[in-house]
C-alpha cells in the first residue's frame, strides 16, 4: 500500500507525528505538503496536489491535515472518485473507510493532537472496505399511519476478520454469518 500524506501549518505537528509512525512500521509514503515552517503551503495546494494523485491511483490512500479537516475534504472531494472525509476520531475514521469507501482521510491539526492522528491513521488504514453495505441492508418500510421510515433489521457491528476483507458486518442475533459478496 502506498499512501500520500500532506498538511498546512495548521496540521504539521500531527503530520510529523503521522510520518514517524508510517516510518516505524515500514508503510511506503511520500510527504506532498508542507515540509517545514519555513516553507508553508496552504490547505487547498496540498489537497489539489494529493488527490489528482489518489484518483491515477499512483497512491493507494492518503491522510491530510489542516486546522479543522474541512478544508482539505471540500477540495479533494471536487476529483471524481476521490471519497476524502473529515474525522474527529478513531470511530469516524474506521467507519468512514468501511461504509464509505473512504480513500483520504482528513483531520483538523487544532481538534486532534498527534497520538490521537496517529491512532486514527493506524485504524484507517488497517480497515477495509465492507461490501455488505452495498446489499440491501436497510429497506424503506411504512409505519401504520403510512410515513417512510427506515427499517435498520438489527444490524450491528460485528467486527469480524474474513481473510483479507478485514472488518465488516453480520446481522445481530443470527448464528450464521452472511457471506462475502
Amino acid at each position: 500500500m502506498k499512501i500520500a500524506i500532506g498538511s498546512d501549518k495548521s496540521g504539521f505537528s500531527a503530520k510529523e507525528a503521522i510520518k514517524a509512525y508510517l516510518t516505524e512500521a515500514g508503510v511506503e509514503f511520500d510527504d506532498l505538503g508542507t515540509v517545514d515552517l519555513e516553507h508553508v503551503h496552504p490547505y487547498y495546494e496540498v489537497a489539489n496536489t494529493v488527490a489528482p494523485l489518489v484518483q491515477k491511483g499512483e497512491y493507494d490512500r492518503a491522510v491530510l491535515i489542516c486546522g479543522t479537516g474541512a478544508g482539505m475534504s471540500v477540495v479533494s472531494n471536487k476529483f471524481k472518485g476521490v471519497y476524502a472525509v473529515a474525522c474527529e476520531g478513531v470511530y469516524s475514521a474506521k467507519m468512514a473507510r468501511a461504509i464509505n469507501n473512504a480513500n483520504i482521510l482528513c483531520m483538523g491539526g487544532w481538534i486532534v493532537g498527534p497520538e490521537m492522528a496517529v491512532e486514527m491513521t493506524k485504524t484507517f488504514l488497517a480497515t477495509e472496505w465492507c461490501r455488505l453495505w452495498q446489499m440491501n441492508l436497510c429497506t424503506p418500510s411504512r409505519s401504520k399511519s403510512g410515513s417512510a421510515r427506515v427499517n435498520f433489521r438489527s444490524w450491528a457491528p460485528c467486527w469480524t476478520s474474513w481473510g483479507s476483507a478485514g472488518p465488516c458486518w453480520s446481522a445481530a442475533g443470527t448464528s450464521r454469518r452472511r457471506r462475502r459478496p
